[in-house]
């Protein structure tokens, strides 16, 4: 089996995938000071747990958005699965897609893998929204190429933000706004509630629809990460969801590697 790291900057998803089916999936908080070692317990515990040997595991790969995280997962695999670990990116495993952009070195580990993924998954032009620490919209065309995006703030983070700087405002669960849906709310906190959860739904549909405005052809929307569903609910601006995008292009980028 193939052990897939997603590492970003909140968590670090670690999947084992036999195929493209994956068999189970965990995550830690993203450490950069986090040892192989630590990993180590942490993943052999868990491993157990689900009722796998570390011996099945035969290939590591990487993807990473935060460079100080690399060499102890790096060290992760040769010491703990005697394996050197394949990086996304890189000879083997290259962007199998054109770039066009003005600066493609600066483009995102997870933003690629989340587009290979796509395009393996879905035909025609697409606009990949990923829910992470930072909100990301990738727009790529029929031919798989990477065209450029967005980048706005994660709501997590436009939630901190606000609570950080006003003294008075409370921590609240992100969640969808209960009632009768009226966005006037009557109390403090479902005032928070409406416009972190309403304002994100209407920044996601107007940039959807200004991104549609210029490709100019028919598009697919296919978001991912762990709050799309908490969106999906109250929007029709999805087409589908998949929630382990980046872990199945990893998955993706191997095989082609592997045939190869």
């Amino acid at each position: 089996m193939l052990l897939a790291v997603d590492a970003g900057n909140t968590n670090v998803v670690f999947a084992l995938v036999e195929g493209r089916t994956i068999k189970a999936r965990w995550r830690i908080a993203t450490d950069p000071r986090r040892t192989a070692d630590e990993y180590a317990v942490w993943l052999s515990q868990l491993l157990a747990l689900e009722g796998f040997e570390r011996s099945a595991i035969e290939a590591v790969i990487i993807a990473t958005v935060v460079p100080r995280a690399l060499h102890n997962l790096q060290v992760l695999a040769q010491k703990y699965f005697g394996s050197e670990a394949l990086i996304a990116g890189r000879a083997p495993v290259p962007w199998s897609m054109a770039i066009d952009v003005d600066e493609p070195q600066s483009l995102g580990a997870d933003r690629a893998v989340n587009t290979i993924a796509a395009h393996a998954l879905h035909d025609g032009d697409l606009i990949v929204i990923d829910f992470g620490t930072a909100t990301t919209f990738d727009s790529s065309d029929y031919a798989g190429t990477y065209k450029g995006g967005i980048i706005a703030p994660g709501i997590n983070l436009s939630l901190d933000a606000l609570v950080s700087a006003a003294a008075k405002l409370p921590r609240i669960a992100i969640e969808a706004p209960r009632g009768n849906g009226s966005v006037i709310g009557r109390n403090t906190v479902d005032q928070m509630n409406i416009g972190i959860y309403w304002g994100y739904i209407a920044m996601i549909e107007g940039l959807v629809a200004r991104m549609k405005a210029e490709i100019g052809r028919p598009v697919k929307v296919i978001a991912t990460g762990g709050l799309a569903t908490l969106f999906e609910q109250h929007t029709d601006v999805f087409d589908v969801i998949e929630p382990d995008l980046t872990i199945q292009g990893l998955a993706i980028m191997y095989q082609n590697a592997h045939i190869a």
